[in-house]
């Protein structure tokens, strides 16, 4: 649905976007992913028409959008980073207004508006001036424009920016409604937001794709070593050589001793073997009170960290999946 090739935008020195190529497919919820600066707001506006690339073509719906913008722009939905709202109009008229300029029929423009008042939760406030409402109000506005008449494909830039908590879940789950029936590429920079709503994920750093996959494709492939936590009550003796002994464990790293005595350790394991009943019966069998025993995968904040903060972090990991972890 959503295709781009060797994407590329310079403002004058400045490489905004650099190669981007990466598709979407129909009905498919892809969140867009990266730090401050690299390029997400750029990228999203060459999307939708507002910038024209210097380098590479978008295809979107199989139309090009260099070549065919207007007809690209009528199946498309935009929220952008800052919502352009005309904030004398009232919430109703501003929606009329919206449905004329998407060319919607007049028979289907009432129930496109009460439709998208309805998922935005805005009937409250309908007949409200738009500047005499609160920021999260506002955003929920513009996030009905986006939706209204149901486009092919939302392009939404920070969805639950200013809303409060019981707001941004009720968003987040529309949009996971919208699975299926629409296509979705969103930007956020709450990353469990993106865990939760997207089917997979794409980071861009300094204007470049430097991953794409679901969090735990992205873990598996960063993650050299599986990472368990051992909590135990004070023994008098040496977890190391009881543990180093269980087939698939590479390393133990004491990490903290409690006022109670309670030890904590940070053991690696191969994370082709699941080494925790091994590890448990080790140590029960040697007389050492086990309090706690739980492996932690990567979260999405710990790849994305590890993406952008290296070169080339696959490659690293890889590099210490060979030493064997060590």
């Amino acid at each position: 649905m959503i295709e781009v090739h060797d994407l590329a935008k310079s403002f004058g020195k400045i490489r905004a976007v650099d190669g981007l190529t990466f598709n979407v497919q129909e009905g498919e919820i892809v969140g867009l992913l990266g730090p401050n600066g690299a390029g997400k707001t750029t990228a999203m506006r060459i999307l939708t028409g507002f910038l024209t690339p210097t380098e590479g073509t978008v295809r979107i719906n199989g139309l090009d959008m260099l070549k065919f913008p207007r007809k690209v722009q009528s199946i498309l939905g935009y929220l952008p980073e800052d919502v352009p709202l005309y904030k004398d109009m009232t919430v109703e008229s501003f929606l009329k207004f919206v449905v004329r300029m998407k060319g919607l029929p007049i028979r289907k423009r009432r129930d496109a508006i009460g439709e998208a008042v309805e998922l935005c939760k805005l009937e409250d406030v309908r007949k409200r001036i738009i500047g005499k409402l609160s920021k999260g109000y506002r955003q929920r506005v513009g996030l009905a424009q986006a939706l209204i008449g149901r486009p092919k494909v939302l392009i939404l830039d920070e969805p639950t920016s200013g809303l409060d908590p019981r707001q941004i879940n009720e968003i987040r789950q529309l949009i996971r409604n919208l699975k299926g029936k629409q296509t979705i590429l969103l930007s956020t920079h709450i990353l469990p937001e993106a865990s939760m709503v997207s089917d997979r994920v794409l980071i861009i750093n300094k204007g470049k794709l430097v991953a794409t996959g679901t969090p735990k494709e992205l873990a598996d492939r960063l993650c050299s070593g599986q990472e368990l936590f051992v909590t135990v009550r004070p023994s008098g003796k040496l977890l190391a050589p009881l543990v180093d002994k269980v087939p698939g464990v590479l390393s133990i790293q004491r990490m903290s001793v409690g006022d109670d005595g309670v030890e904590r350790y940070k053991i690696i394991s191969d994370k082709s073997q699941d080494v925790r009943s091994g590890i448990a019966r080790a140590l029960v069998a040697e007389g050492v009170d086990l309090v706690e025993l739980r492996s932690e995968a990567m979260s999405l904040e710990d790849v994305f960290l590890k993406l952008v903060t290296q070169e080339d972090p696959f490659a690293a990991a890889e590099a210490e999946s060979s030493r064997g972890g060590n």
